[in-house]
């Protein structure tokens, strides 16, 4: 066997043109094509503040109670509505859902002492009260996202209005149970040698870009995962299009408000008031007992964020008497931008609305 055919079978025959492209692809990454996000029909029907009340009718109405939507705080609204055949939304309005989102827009220093409080009280709770006006209805299901779905377990257990279902997807409920911050972080904040208010209070408002960083440390290595995939991946232009979008989102972070940014840390991670029952909107305490609505509590298998272990907890908590918990193989942001959750959703509120 000569040497030339011997290296021929150890090295493969690059191919020039493709690895032009590639290299193009990545070097040109901010200039590349990305898919649209956010395209099902829509129109506004309330705004307070930063914030606005987005209806998406559904295509042919099937269901009396409409479904009201609330995100994250730190996360885009738009993670509904990602891209045409992976949204939860378009997947809730084919399957005959009125659908009513609650977008938190982006806070401003002015809003700096919003706290979790005034988002239960004065925008989840009046949201809803204009979605059951404009909607004619008689009762709503409210489906909250992450922090979104830990404000929607705490209004629901002091709301007035009449709520039919309630759907929590992986909410991080007991903060004794610790999944995502390092051991030595979580027990600093606990024990009080790790006091984040004078950091806080030096801002005002969270910028977005310690709240990337705090995640990319979090998910380290996981975190440059995308980037080995972007140049493996990089001569397929359709793969660009959907990893320049899905990068968009990730660094498309809302910032935090000081006031609600503090209860989180001191109310929710230090002394996990919500489990213990201490946690109150205004006066009113929150006693996760009075929630009787046909709950439903979805976790992801592969969640590197919020484990199953920190939301089910609710589940003994809570006097439903209709109540589901399911794992779906996503993971904690797939669960929402592949669609998977509006198949899960629809399969569950078929049934109750």
């Amino acid at each position: 066997m000569s040497r030339d055919t011997l290296y021929n079978n150890v090295i493969p025959a690059l191919d020039i043109e493709k690895e032009i492209n590639r290299w193009n692809r990545v070097l040109n990454i901010t200039n590349q094509p990305k898919l649209s996000i956010n395209q099902t029909p829509k129109q506004e029907v309330w705004k307070k503040n930063k914030a606005s009340l987005w209806l998406y009718p559904a295509v042919e109405k099937k269901y009396d109670v409409p479904i009201f939507l609330i995100n994250s705080l730190v996360n885009r609204a738009y993670c509904f509505d990602f891209t045409p055949g992976a949204s939860v939304i378009e997947i809730l309005v084919n399957a005959g859902y009125d659908v009513y989102l609650l977008d938190w827009g982006f806070p401003g220093y002015e809003d700096k002492d919003i706290n979790l409080e005034d988002y239960i009280d004065d925008y989840i709770r009046k949201g809803v009260q204009r979605s059951l006006r404009h909607s004619g209805a008689a009762s709503i299901s409210l489906v909250g996202y992450c922090l979104g779905g830990v404000l929607a377990a705490v209004y629901t257990a002091i709301a007035e209005e009449p709520i039919r279902n309630l759907a929590l997807v992986v909410p991080p409920i007991d903060w004794d149970v610790n999944t995502f911050i390092p051991d030595k972080w979580l027990e600093g904040i606990k024990n009080g040698t790790l006091n984040l208010d004078r950091f806080i209070d030096g801002y005002g408002i969270i910028p977005k870009f310690y709240q990337e960083q705090m995640f990319k440390a979090l998910n380290t290595p996981i975190s440059y995962t995308p980037y080995i995939n972007l140049l493996n991946h990089a001569d397929d232009k359709r793969f660009v299009e959907k990893w320049c979008t899905m990068n968009n989102y990730l660094t498309d972070t809302v910032p935090f408000t000081r006031a609600a940014y503090k209860q989180l840390v001191n109310d929710f991670i230090k002394d996990n008031k919500l489990v213990k029952g201490e946690f109150a909107v205004h006066g009113k305490k929150v006693d996760f007992r009075n929630i009787k609505e046909n709950l439903l509590v979805l976790s992801s298998k592969y969640d590197t964020l919020v484990h199953q272990d920190q939301s089910s907890p609710i589940m003994d908590l809570v006097s439903s008497e209709d109540k589901t918990l399911e794992e779906v193989k996503a993971g904690h942001l797939n669960i929402a931008l592949s669609g998977k959750l509006g198949v899960e959703l629809d399969k569950w509120l078929c049934h109750r609305s």
